[in-house]
């Protein structure tokens, strides 16, 4: 039963995780509501498009991870770092992005808190 509840627990964090490949199709509007302002040239073209796929395959990988078990763990400590990174890069900076990312922060912390739950609390995986 844990194994399904976590299991949707992954999809649905995962979804949400993919919400982030807006900055894929709209960088300048993207960066625009999170940031307060946009980068022009390269970084508006290249960099945050990627960053925003970068985060989607996140999203992608949780998901993936929640349909086949023996993927999980490992789907729960990349996508875990990946948002543990993006905290600790906001909260560095202060009060100057919570604004725009305040909601995104405690939404990643729960995920974090709820993904080492389970890599604490859930039944080892039997090798393949």
């Amino acid at each position: 039963m844990f194994e399904r509840v976590f299991a949707g627990v992954m999809i649905v964090s995962g979804l949400l995780t993919l919400t982030m490949l807006y900055p894929v199709f709209a960088p300048e509007a993207a960066m625009q509501s999170m940031f307060g302002a946009a980068p022009s040239g390269a970084a508006l073209a290249v960099v945050v498009p990627n960053w925003g796929f970068l985060i989607g395959l996140m999203g992608a990988l949780l998901i993936y991870g929640a349909l086949h078990p023996p993927s999980r763990k490992l789907a729960l400590v990349v996508a875990g770092a990946s948002k543990v990174a993006f905290i600790t890069l906001i909260l560095m900076q202060g009060d100057r992005y919570l604004s725009g990312l305040g909601a995104a922060v405690v939404i990643d912390g729960v995920m974090i808190v709820l993904f080492a739950a389970y890599l604490i609390f859930g039944r080892p995986t039997k090798p393949a």
